[in-house]
């Protein structure tokens, strides 16, 4: 299945939740990713996921991703990529096992599509 089609489809599944969906970019946000560039939202995505998800047991896991002060810690909650136990409901990804580097790609991505969509939006 081609990736954007599988990205796409996790999206819309996530956005059926209650809690999943009331998360969003506010204009702050917003302005800290143009300034910024996708480019290294990306890189910050990364860098997070790496350090705070791919472990197979992650420090402080269940309290590791703030729900604000940045983009990419609003997206990993609003795409259940903010602690094992939410990969493990949403994406099926095993606790206790270190993340790939496919998983970590896969997340990423997801991560970015859900702050372009935001990027789009007018709230």
């Amino acid at each position: 299945m081609d990736k954007e089609l599988i990205i796409n489809k996790k999206l819309n599944e996530l956005s059926k939740s209650k809690f999943r969906s009331n998360f969003y970019l506010s204009k702050k946000m917003k302005e800290y990713v143009t300034d910024k560039g996708y480019k290294e939202i990306s890189n910050h995505a990364y860098d997070f996921i790496n350090k705070n998800i791919r472990p197979a047991n992650p420090k402080n896991d269940g309290k590791q991703t703030p729900m604000k002060n940045h983009p990419v810690f609003i997206a990993q909650h609003a795409t259940g990529c903010c602690c094992r136990s939410c990969l493990y409901k949403w994406h099926h990804i095993e606790k206790g096992v270190e993340l790939t580097d496919n998983q970590v790609n896969y997340l990423v991505m997801l991560i970015m599509k859900w702050i372009d969509n935001e990027m789009r939006e007018e709230k």
